[in-house]
């Protein structure tokens, strides 16, 4: 966000906003989040706004899920 948001006040090549949504699903919604208020970027979008903070709790919700589910998960 902070990256797009010095493009914008330069009038440079910007990052898509399908890339932005992208970064958040796979993991990067809590970075996407608190650097969209942190620089006051995109925060006038409603899709955005209400977006990524969504993403963020659904993503939450199934780490909460997934941890005091009764299957256990094994990486190794």
């Amino acid at each position: 966000m902070g990256i797009d948001k010095r493009k914008a006040v330069r009038h440079a090549f910007r990052i898509p906003e399908a890339t932005l949504f992208s970064v958040a699903l796979v993991g990067g919604s809590l970075g996407t989040t608190l650097g969209m208020f942190l620089f006051r970027h995109k925060t006038k979008h409603w899709y955005f706004k209400f977006g990524m903070p969504i993403i963020l709790l659904l993503q939450i919700g199934l780490i909460a899920f997934l941890h005091f589910s009764p299957i256990e998960f094994s990486f190794m």
